[in-house]
């Protein structure tokens, strides 16, 4: 089925503001929640609006969405994972602490829950025609994966923490004039994880995860401009607890051109042409994207004068049309002119090139005034 759209879900505009997100969040959660709604289809609506939410209420992530669509999570085909989002603060919020402490969607607040792993964030160098038809680039990133001597555990002889009873928090009571006062904190012993070792992995050192360069070829796709991020799942810091990795986002930076300047999906090439191209007009062969075209050239044509080739610009990244070309004259004025050329421009200024309305404004402003 295809992915409905994160703001459709929601019930809100493109434009809306953070709080306005997550208070359309918080009206689906209250009436989708699976602990409060049991009816058929209630949990995958609710997980809908959580995946929404977890992307919209992240300003880097929406920024992704906004630009790229579902495709800014589809790098290797699995969507958006949201399972290391956490979500207690607001569930909190909507139904009271503790609530849901037990359900799946991401409502434990437990010390020792899985944790996604930190992104990342690596800077690709993208010519100016990659950038505009695409590309595929390999890439060398350090990836961590779980450690094969403890498969992951981070040591050998795994027992249940004895100071927490495998909690990862442990309580204490304190009695003052006002009653008494219990606190959770992180169990010292276990750090946590509820569990102890007898030996500690010498591989991982106890982080149970390692790490190795791995070259991976990532589809960059066309119409990619000058910040533009793109994800790739999986590829970042190690997941806590035995969580999903981080992801790694590339963001591109694009040489410029010797000739074309972009504008979004348009691009722009200043045309140098003569005097005499100009007054009579001419054919020129101009470069493009897509190869050589012929451009015609009116006669009486002016410096600044936009001519557009249609479809001749660069692939939109959301909606795949092209972009238009624009060629924007330049009259080059010589410097240094033969002595045949000066008689020639001499002859020609005798033929009384002044007789536009242009040249009489000003002359009978002139006249008026003196």
């Amino acid at each position: 089925m295809e992915k409905r759209d994160y703001y459709e879900v929601l019930g809100v505009s493109k434009d809306a503001d953070e709080k306005q997100i997550k208070s359309a969040f918080r009206k689906l959660a209250k009436q989708y929640h699976p602990d409060v709604n049991k009816e058929p289809g209630a949990a995958e609506k609710f997980k809908e609006a959580q995946e929404a939410y977890a992307v919209l209420s992240d300003a880097d992530k929406r920024r992704q969405y906004d630009q790229f669509g579902h495709a800014a999570f589809d790098q290797n085909g699995g969507g958006y994972d949201f399972s290391g989002f956490d979500f207690g603060d607001i569930f909190s919020e909507i139904f009271g602490s503790g609530f849901g402490s037990g359900f799946g969607f991401g409502g434990t607040s437990s010390s020792n829950r899985k944790r996604k792993g930190a992104d990342k964030l690596m800077r690709i160098n993208l010519s100016f025609e990659e950038a505009a038809f695409g590309t595929k680039k390999t890439i060398n990133v350090p990836v961590s994966s779980d450690c094969a001597h403890c498969h992951g555990k981070g040591g050998h002889g795994e027992k249940r923490c004895s100071k927490c009873h495998g909690t990862g928090v442990v309580t204490t009571e304190q009695r003052t004039m006002f009653g008494s006062f219990a606190t959770r904190t992180t169990c010292p012993n276990c750090h946590g994880d509820g569990v102890t070792f007898d030996e500690v992995c010498s591989y991982c050192h106890g982080s149970g995860k390692t790490t190795k360069n791995t070259d991976i070829e990532v589809k960059i796709p066309a119409g990619v401009d000058n910040g533009n991020q793109l994800r790739v799942a999986g590829k970042g810091e190690p997941g806590l607890n035995g969580g999903p990795n981080g992801d790694l986002y590339l963001e591109f930076y694009v040489k410029e051109h010797e000739l074309f300047m972009r504008d979004g999906s348009d691009i722009y090439l200043e045309l140098p042409i003569t005097i005499t191209e100009a007054v009579l007009g001419c054919k020129k062969e101009i470069p493009t994207l897509y190869g050589n075209v012929k451009l015609t050239i009116p006669e009486g044509s002016e410096s600044g004068d936009k001519h557009r080739l249609k479809g001749k610009g660069i692939e939109n990244i959301n909606s795949g049309i092209n972009g238009n070309m624009y060629v924007i004259l330049r009259i080059i004025i010589p410097k240094k002119l033969s002595r045949d050329q000066k008689k020639l421009f001499e002859k020609l200024n005798d033929t009384n090139l002044e007789s536009g309305s242009d040249f009489k404004k000003i002359r009978d402003y002139v006249n008026k005034n003196s």
